[in-house]
C-alpha cells in the first residue's frame, strides 16, 4: 500500500469514518469507487477527534490497525492516519485543504455513505468542501435519488449550493459498524461481515466486548 507519485495523480478519492471497526461494506465502497470514478489513488482516513459522534471511538491505534488490515488489497489505497494524529477535532475541510495542495492539479473525490449525506448540510464549512471536491455518494441497493446534472434531488440529500454529485453503485449490503460491535458484545460470530484479518485483531485484541 505505497503512497501515490502526486505528481501523477489527476483524479484522487477521500474516504473518512470512524472504521470502528472497518468492515466488507467500506472495502467494498471503496473498491467500487476506484472503478467507477477512475480514481488513481485513494487515501482512506481512519477519524481522529470526530466532533459529531455521541460516543467514545475505539482508541485510534486499534482502529489505524484494522483500517490497515481491511483494506490492505484495494488498489491504488493507502491508510493515512493525518487525521489521528492531528490535534484537536476532525474536520474534513482540513483534510481536503492538505491533499490538494500536496496533490495540485488533482480532482478530489469525497466518498460517503448515504448515511453520510443525510447530514451533508451540516458538515463544517460545506461550502468549502463542496468547492474542493466532487461529493461521491454510494448506494447500497435500488436508488433512492437521482444525480442528474451535478445536483442531488431526494429526500434523502438536501441541495447543497454549487455542489457536483457522483454516484456510486454497491450491491445491497446492510453491514454497519454498530451492528458489527453488538455481535461482538452478544458473542456472535462475525462471520463473513469482516475480513478475516480484522476478525482475528477484534478477537486477539479483545475488542468490543461490551455493546455500546
Amino acid at each position: 500500500m505505497s503512497r501515490a507519485n502526486p505528481s501523477t495523480v489527476k483524479r484522487l478519492g477521500v474516504y473518512g469514518g470512524a472504521f470502528d471497526p472497518p468492515h466488507r461494506a467500506h472495502t467494498e465502497l471503496a473498491q467500487a469507487a476506484v472503478v467507477q470514478l477512475q480514481l488513481d489513488a485513494l487515501h482512506i482516513l481512519p477519524t481522529g477527534q470526530a466532533w459529531h459522534k455521541d460516543r467514545a471511538l475505539t482508541d485510534a491505534a486499534h482502529r489505524l490497525a484494522m483500517t490497515r488490515l481491511a483494506f490492505a488489497d484495494v488498489p491504488h489505497a493507502q491508510v493515512d492516519p493525518r487525521e489521528i494524529e492531528r490535534a484537536g477535532p476532525t474536520y474534513t475541510v482540513d483534510t481536503l485543504r492538505e491533499l490538494a495542495l500536496e496533490y495540485p492539479g488533482a480532482q478530489l473525490f469525497l466518498l460517503m455513505g448515504a448515511d453520510q449525506a443525510k447530514a451533508l448540510s451540516q458538515w463544517h464549512e460545506i461550502g468549502e468542501i463542496t468547492r474542493l471536491a466532487i461529493i461521491a455518494i454510494a448506494e447500497r441497493d435500488a436508488p433512492e435519488m437521482s444525480l442528474a446534472q451535478g445536483h442531488v434531488h431526494s429526500q434523502l440529500v438536501k441541495p447543497v449550493v454549487q455542489a457536483d454529485f457522483r454516484q456510486i453503485v454497491l450491491p445491497l449490503m446492510p453491514h454497519s459498524a454498530t451492528d458489527i460491535r453488538t455481535r461482538v458484545a452478544s458473542g456472535h460470530p462475525l462471520n463473513a461481515l469482516v475480513c478475516e484479518a480484522v476478525a482475528r485483531y477484534i478477537q486477539d485484541n479483545h475488542l468490543y466486548q461490551t455493546a455500546r
